[in-house]
């Protein structure tokens, strides 16, 4: 969806511009995300070997600059002599925290998702100009005006260029994924430690003042993106969970997010939502639990913990906008929102390596140091081999869905659908309708599932793709049954509505198929398969100027198809207009040169001109294509 079949990204100019910033494409609104795909395309197409390499790269530079990004930290509360910074006296230590913080980073399982999936450019995009923006803080506060704690309102008068290079730094992230909402408030906790600006009420007030740009931008970042979740009901299972459960889910995740860190095993691509909750449980229970011990014990401890307690909001704020506490999707954590947060558990680690390694240079401990040394060695390498084994599950759809079902083979209907999309695809029909089955008993066959939101709308994604192979197999009559009961789960799939009016337009029922098209351009009339479908509608039924406008869009919205170039340039021949369907004729044919149709229609037009050596090439051609009608006309025209 994000780059095979997005028609918008396959040309450069005005009209991709248009569409990144004022369209909400797949539920959502990343403009600098599609530009970024737009140039991999334009030079990659769609070999995977480039788009992935520029994640890889992105991601490598991302690396790096939580060095940077964590060293000079570290170098702010080295100047300022902080509480607790003691440790971090000399630069070897600040070096070591870096470098091991970098590296788990860099090398951690949990991340593989948001480099190995492709479509999650929008993650490394996202994070690279989020510690951009924290970098060019750091050189603002590093300023003469930065550098005072700010008793006084310091904004707008006394920016710095730093302040609005770290301002122009945040907005590029907000272009490339929503989740860079919670900067304003990482700003302000930077700025209660390290950067000590923050000793009272007023200079906290004046801090505040200070992000009021930032925050303004969040604020239109949230709207943007709630009005983008809405425009698909990506957020439809809020309806079947009340907020309680999700307040539940979200302490778990907390810290379930946490044991992930520390030991990544069991990382899938989706995990599901679960539909009940209670402190009853003891896997709700104790999170709540442990969330609320350890923040009471940091805030009470502040005086001789103000850097863990620095490190904990981080990592609560940045997970904020992802614990599900409004709900966008059917899962409940997922592995891609790690990327930022997981910066505070990997900076908490690598302290925790510079202070042993330092106290036991304190105490001339070499045996220590080599043993330590050997320790992490392993434990690095150890970590490379799962996230290599965690790599290879993303290799296809086949084998990444495969894995959800495995470690959950009942709550994950939608893992059957997708994986049978990808055996429908391979060819595999049989198997992809079993997968479609069974989908489709997990959800529209499961009384206890709410016949409504997020679980209407898997069985109806996977009534629509079993009538779609029923439809494939010539099986009207069963394609439209499933087509009928997908449009009755979820209204306002235009999906269903589009394949449900190829059926009747196939059955001969023109005047449903027509109805059918209507509704499918009503509720997205950006569909190239409906524009186009509508059009053959129009053309059976005679009506061929409105046949014509509805190719015309079709073509449009996506010009390396030739099915619409070829269908107009027979309704221009209808209507007496040869030479414009000759010219369509050749467009299908540049668009694609396995067009047989587009061949056998130019075969028919040098016919009727009369040019009989060049009319048989053509139809040759079709008929190499596997057209076999072209072929069995070739046979008698030859005669």
């Amino acid at each position: 969806m994000y780059v095979v079949y997005n028609s918008h990204i396959q040309s450069l100019g005005a009209r991709l511009f248009r569409w990144a910033f004022f369209d909400f494409y797949a539920s959502n609104w990343h403009p600098l995300t599609w530009l970024s795909h737009a140039l991999d395309y334009a030079v990659w197409r769609t070999n995977p070997l480039g788009h992935h390499l520029v994640n890889v790269i992105l991601h490598a530079v991302n690396t790096f600059i939580v060095f940077f990004v964590v060293t000079t930290l570290l170098e702010a509360a080295k100047e300022r002599r902080l509480q607790g910074a003691s440790v971090f006296s000399d630069g070897r230590a600040i070096r070591i925290t870096g470098t091991i913080s970098a590296l788990l980073f860099g090398l951690h399982p949990a991340h593989v998702e948001s480099v190995a999936w492709v479509a999650e450019r929008k993650d490394l995009l996202c994070g690279l100009f989020f510690l951009l923006s924290i970098a060019a803080y750091t050189r603002h506060v590093g300023s003469a005006t930065g550098r005072s704690a700010p008793d006084r309102v310091v904004w707008p008068h006394r920016l710095s260029g730093s302040y609005l290079l770290s301002l122009l730094f945040f907005v590029l992230a907000l272009l490339s994924k929503p989740m860079a909402v919670s900067l304003p408030l990482v700003l302000l906790i930077l700025d209660g430690y390290p950067f000590r600006r923050i000793s009272s009420f007023a200079s906290f007030l004046s801090a505040v003042i200070e992000k009021i740009p930032f925050i303004a931008m969040s604020l239109g970042s949230v709207w943007l993106t709630v009005l983008a979740q809405g425009s698909e009901s990506a957020m439809s299972l809020m309806e079947v969970v009340p907020l309680s459960t999700r307040l539940l889910v979200a302490a778990k995740a907390v810290v379930f997010y946490l044991l992930k860190m520390v030991l990544p095993l069991n990382l899938i691509p989706f995990y599901p939502y679960p539909l009940s909750a209670s402190l009853r449980f003891p896997d709700f229970f104790v999170p709540v639990l442990l969330l609320i011990a350890i923040s009471a014990f940091l805030v009470v401890t502040r005086g001789r913990n103000r850097a863990v307690l620095s490190i904990w909001t981080y990592y609560i704020v940045t997970l904020l906008p992802v614990l599900g506490i409004v709900q966008v999707g059917g899962q409940w954590m997922a592995d891609r929102y790690t990327y930022l947060p997981s910066i505070g558990p990997f900076l908490l680690m690598g302290m925790a390596a510079a202070w042993w390694w330092t106290k036991a240079s304190e105490k001339g401990g070499g045996a220590v140091r080599s043993v330590t040394v050997c320790a992490g060695v392993v434990l690095f390498f150890m970590m490379t081999c799962v996230t290599v084994s965690q790599i290879a599950i993303w290799k296809d759809s086949f084998r990444l869905w495969s894995r959800v079902i495995e470690k959950e083979p009942e709550r994950a209907p939608s893992a059957y659908n997708n994986r049978g999309e990808a055996l429908a695809a391979a060819g595999q029909i049989d198997r992809a309708l079993a997968d479609y089955d069974r989908a489709i008993a997990l959800t529209d066959g499961t009384p206890a599932l709410p016949k409504s939101g997020v679980f209407a709308r898997i069985a109806s994604s996977a009534y629509n793709n079993r009538g779609g192979i029923f439809y494939g197999m010539g099986l009207m009559d069963k394609a439209i049954k499933d087509f009928d009961r997908a449009i009755a789960l979820d209204s306002s799939s235009y999906q269903s509505f589009t394949n449900r009016g190829a059926a009747f337009l196939a059955a001969g029922q023109l005047d449903n198929a027509l109805g059918d098209y209507d509704t499918a351009i009503a509720l997205n009339p950006n569909v190239y398969e409906a524009r186009f479908g509508r059009g053959e509608t129009f053309a059976r039924k005679g009506m061929l100027d409105e046949a014509i406008a509805d190719f015309d869009k079709a073509i449009e919205l996506n010009p390396s198809r030739c099915e619409a170039f070829n269908s107009r340039g027979v309704a221009f021949d209808k209507k007496g207009e040869p030479e414009r369907a000759l010219e369509d004729f050749n467009r299908a044919i540049l668009a694609d040169k396995g067009c047989a149709i587009a061949y056998a229609n130019r075969g028919n037009y040098y016919l009727k001109k009369g040019k009989m050596e060049t009319a048989i090439a053509e139809l040759q051609k079709a008929c190499d294509l596997g057209n076999g009608h072209v072929c069995e006309f070739l046979k008698g025209l030859k005669k």
